[in-house]
């Protein structure tokens, strides 16, 4: 129950849906350059996750190989790095709050994934 309301006031406050719709725009722009599915893929990802991260974690993916390694150093290079950073920034302005901790631990969860999405994947926590 606590989750359920966590993630809905994170919709409202916490910019999930900026988030969402941020990440599902760069998702629709991948998809639409052929060559950069993959990377559609993983903001796709991004952006369920960050639209309901309460509840949720990233864990490895069995099966991912060096070819997802290194889709995601071009990753790092192209957007991870400044999505990162503005998880991390985020997060330490919200926990200068009482109010805006858990939405600032809830940004920290973005970092890793934001940093190195693919070979990953976002399972529910029991």
């Amino acid at each position: 129950m606590i989750r359920f309301v966590l993630n809905v006031l994170w919709l409202v406050f916490g910019g999930g849906i900026v988030l969402a719709i941020g990440y599902g725009v760069a998702a629709l722009v991948c998809f639409v350059l052929v060559v950069t599915i993959p990377f559609g893929v993983a903001a796709l990802r991004l952006a369920l996750y960050s639209l309901w991260p309460f509840g949720h974690t990233l864990v490895p993916k069995p099966g991912a190989g060096l070819a997802s390694g290194l889709a995601n150093v071009l990753w790092v290079v192209l957007a991870g790095w400044w999505l990162a950073l503005s998880h991390l920034v985020a997060g330490v302005a919200l926990c200068l709050t009482i109010i805006g901790i858990p939405f600032g631990v809830a940004n920290f969860k973005l970092v890793p994934a934001a940093f190195w999405p693919l070979g990953r994947e976002v399972v529910a926590t029991p």
